[in-house]
């Protein structure tokens, strides 16, 4: 199971203990975050410290609004103790979701609860300046529209292509034109005077599909399948970036079928040159069937295209044939497929449990679950919310916020 927020604290805790400093109120803080009311008493109990110790923790948390009151506890005798709970909507966060040709935008709370929300047409080729001009003004416009704008505590953001999420700079973004090293982060904490986080689309579908459906599996695998692919990997509850935050970009793995297939990084044989959406719809094209983007490939198979169904369980078993290799590395115990292709019915997801199910090692696929998204198109929204959530509510930023 995945470690929960109190454990969390508890072993946080036990570690500031063990060096002979007393924690933090932002310490204590994660014990709160599972939303679950607790007294003083219990407090103390739970940690091990001093009466007076919770009382001032717990009085700087009231004064940031991080927690509030909850109903009183069940009287043993005299007048009930008071409890105490997170309190979500104490700040909100604007998150981004940036695609090839749209974007998304939505105000959330702590909890990752959607507060007013925002779409729109925007080619990400059209520059940095552009989309970021758009992301920043109708993002103010929501803040301000929702009554949020004071609360807001930091600002998240997607991008199609492969980014060094420390600085928060595109590296060599394939489909986005004068990205390359911009600094992201700098003109968003500019406009809006927060800190701004930044990471692909696929690592933060990742998070939002882990913090919404799979937050008891610690080691998780999605799958975006559209025009490109990629994956994000969650391991033991925390995404997995690698050491210059291209972990998971299983797009440009060579497959046997792809031999002599160039493909747009200028390799040939990728995964992706045969089985995202645009090769599909290519391959559909090429056999005289309209097709020109990943949605013409979903709406022919869901009208029943026996071409478009069978070159989409093909696909499957090319991205299975990728994904056998990573069970035995990785060992998960979810692969979640999203993107536009998994919406075209189980034909990819059979072919993908068809060949790792084959070729994976028993032990490795016992308790393996090869599901389709439950989140959709909103994973992404949610991902770059919790980013920012678990970077702002984390011990020392709540430290740093009383």
């Amino acid at each position: 199971m995945l470690e929960s927020a109190d454990e969390t604290a508890s072993r946080s805790l036990a570690t500031v203990l063990e060096n002979g400093t007393t924690p933090g109120a932002g310490v204590l803080f994660q014990l709160l975050r599972d939303g679950l009311p607790r007294t003083r008493a219990q407090l103390a109990t739970e940690t091990g410290l001093a009466r007076s110790t919770i009382t001032q923790r717990v009085d700087a948390l009231l004064g940031s609004n991080l927690i509030g009151p909850a109903d009183k506890a069940a009287s043993t005798g005299g007048r009930p103790p008071a409890r105490f709970a997170f309190n979500p909507g104490a700040r909100v966060v604007l998150a981004a979701d940036i695609g090839a040709t749209h974007a998304r935008l939505a105000v959330t709370d702590l909890a990752g609860a959607m507060l007013a929300e925002a779409r729109g047409a925007l080619e990400v080729a059209s520059g940095p300046e552009k989309v970021l001009d758009w992301v920043a003004t109708t993002g103010q416009q929501l803040l301000e529209e929702s009554g949020h704008l004071p609360q807001l505590l930091g600002v998240g953001i997607g991008l199609p292509g492969p980014v060094e999420h420390s600085t928060g700079r595109p590296v060599n973004p394939p489909i986005m034109p004068g990205w390359d090293g911009y600094d992201v982060q700098g003109h968003l904490r500019d406009r809006f005077g927060v800190v701004a986080l930044v990471d692909n689309d696929v690592n933060i579908m990742a998070l939002g599909e882990h913090f919404t459906q799979w937050s008891s599996a610690p080691h998780m695998m999605f799958v975006k399948v559209a025009t490109g692919i990629g994956s994000g990997l969650i391991s033991d509850g925390r995404l997995h970036r690698g050491a210059q935050g291209a972990a998971g970009d299983m797009g440009h793995v060579q497959v046997p079928r792809g031999a002599k297939v160039p493909c747009r990084c200028g390799n040939e044989g990728c995964l992706e040159a045969v089985a995202s959406g645009a090769a599909i719809a290519a391959q559909l094209s090429a056999r005289g069937i309209d097709a020109t983007s990943s949605r013409d490939v979903v709406t022919h198979a869901r009208a029943g295209s026996v071409d478009a169904l069978q070159l989409l369980r093909q696909a499957g078993r090319d991205i299975g044939d990728v994904l056998a290799a990573a069970v035995s590395l990785f060992n998960p115990s979810v692969i979640v497929v999203g993107g536009s292709l998994s919406r075209a019915g189980e034909h990819l997801i059979a072919g993908v449990r068809e060949v790792v199910y084959l070729r994976s090692l028993p032990l490795a696929t016992q308790h393996l679950r090869i599901v389709q998204s439950h989140t959709g198109d909103r994973a992404g929204i949610i991902g770059a919310a919790v980013m920012v959530i678990d970077h702002a509510l984390s011990p020392a930023q709540v430290d740093s916020l009383i």
